[in-house]
C-alpha cells in the first residue's frame, strides 16, 4: 500500500514539473524575453559590423603561369636499383 502512494506521488511531482516547464515555456513573458534577447543581438552585431575595418584588396596579379617543357626526359628510378647501387 506505502509502495502504490510513493509511486502515485513521485508521479505526481513529475507531472507537475512538466506542467509547470511548459507553462513557462509557452507563455508570454518567456516569447517576449526571447524575442528581446534576439534583438538585441541583432543590434549588437548591427553596432559591430560598422566598426570593422574594410580591408583593401591585395591579391592582383599574384597568380604565375609556369611554363614547362614537355619535351624533358624524366629519369625513371627504380627504388630496389638504388639500394643495390649504394651497397
Amino acid at each position: 500500500m506505502l509502495k502504490e502512494i510513493r509511486y502515485l506521488i513521485f508521479v505526481f511531482i513529475i507531472s507537475l514539473f512538466i506542467f509547470f516547464t511548459l507553462k513557462y515555456y509557452f507563455s508570454d513573458t518567456n516569447k517576449k524575453r526571447s524575442y528581446r534577447s534576439l534583438n538585441n543581438i541583432n543590434e549588437q552585431i548591427a553596432v559591430y559590423l560598422k566598426s570593422l575595418p574594410v580591408l583593401e584588396d591585395d591579391t592582383k596579379n599574384i597568380i604565375e603561369y609556369v611554363e614547362e617543357n614537355s619535351n624533358k626526359k624524366k629519369k625513371k628510378f627504380n627504388f630496389w636499383k638504388l639500394l643495390e647501387n649504394n651497397e
